[in-house]
């Protein structure tokens, strides 16, 4: 028995290490405590990247020194992990942490959490002012099959505005995404539906991320398998800007993007079996 493990996870070795990364630079494999991580987002002049896991996880916000397996923690005492999707930050110093997973288009519980940039913090735990709010085309809780496109993924701050993208989950998908506007200020208030932008139908040209790169030109929305760039937009209107669709020629379950730099992402996978829970570089160049 112990000769058959030995040779399985030989096999497995092998195959994680020659496995092909494609256009991606693969920076480090995950500690383990991040192997469903979900989303992720930098502050200015800090290599420190702070990460989330998603529906089942702690309420603890983990900060990543690339290369480093050695992790910050700091829990939000006065909040709950019902699914975290993604991580979003303004240029006043404040985090956002988007409670809105939503895979069966069934919540009204809908929150976003806000917090002071957690990097000065020595205590390892904060509290959050909440953003509670529902999505004002949604009426039904489910809506029928064909009409699930309320799940949320994604999101950024731009402007003073916090910005959701869904993942589009209806039975026979055309591949949309919807766009809503919401308040960045605590309270109970509805996002507001404000566009939409066009990806493919299948199931790994899903929209699972999003970033905005540090100058605030440029919208980067994260797929499985690639990324859209939005650039030259105005003001909100993402969907008269340029689209540039880059592949990675690597499909796994990424579900976390943020700009390294104005040229540059960092993106990072789930674990999926014995693959995955790796934090990778891309450039745009």
């Amino acid at each position: 028995m112990n000769h058959f493990k030995i040779l399985a996870f030989l096999a497995i070795f092998l195959l994680w290490s020659c496995e092909d990364y494609g256009q991606l630079k693969k920076i480090q494999h995950l500690p383990a405590t991040l192997k469903e991580v979900s989303g992720m987002e930098k502050f200015p002049k800090s290599d420190l990247i702070w990460m989330i896991n998603d529906s089942g996880n702690k309420n603890i916000l983990y900060g990543l020194q690339p290369g480093n397996s050695t992790l910050k923690t700091i829990a939000i005492t006065n909040a709950e992990n019902k699914d975290w999707e993604d991580l979003a930050r303004d240029t006043s110093g404040n985090l956002y942490i988007g409670d809105f997973g939503n895979n069966r288009n069934k919540r009204e519980d809908l929150v976003i959490y806000k917090v002071k940039n957690p990097e000065g913090n020595t205590s390892g735990k904060t509290t959050a002012t909440k953003i509670i709010f529902a999505l004002e085309d949604q009426t039904e809780y489910p809506p029928k099959r064909k009409n699930r496109n309320f799940d949320i993924e994604a999101f950024v701050h731009l402007n003073g505005n916090l910005y959701l993208f869904t993942k589009n989950r209806s039975s026979k998908s055309n591949g949309v995404s919807k766009i809503y506007r919401l308040t960045d200020q605590p309270g109970e208030s509805t996002a507001e539906l404000i566009g939409e932008f066009q990806s493919c139908k299948k199931k790994s040209c899903w929209i699972t991320g999003a970033a905005v790169s540090p100058d605030r030109k440029r919208l980067a929305l994260l797929t499985n398998k690639s990324v859209h760039i939005i650039s030259d937009f105005k003001d909100d209107n993402f969907t008269t800007g340029k689209t540039t669709h880059l592949e990675f020629g690597h499909n796994s379950q990424k579900e976390s993007i943020i700009f390294k730099d104005d040229s540059t992402i960092y993106v990072a996978d789930e674990q999926t079996g014995a693959f995955g829970r790796n934090l990778y570089e891309f450039s745009l160049n």
